[in-house]
């Protein structure tokens, strides 16, 4: 599984961040989405894909390898 996130979409909602903080975070001056961990292991492709359903603004991005 590959991870991208589209700053330019994201509303800083931060409920990727709730949901898989290993793989996402928030950058401090604006809040967007930055990706932390872009090849998560599979132990966090459920928390990714959880993400991907929670971010308001589908900014959030999965490629199954």
């Amino acid at each position: 599984m590959k991870v991208t996130a589209d700053t330019g979409k994201c509303v800083s909602s931060g409920q990727c961040v709730l949901t898989a903080p290993d793989v996402f975070d928030q950058r401090e001056e604006d809040g967007l989405v930055v990706v932390i961990d872009a090849e998560p292991p599979p132990a966090q492709h459920a928390l990714v894909r959880e993400s991907e359903l929670q971010c308001p603004v589908a900014a959030i991005r999965l490629l199954d390898a």
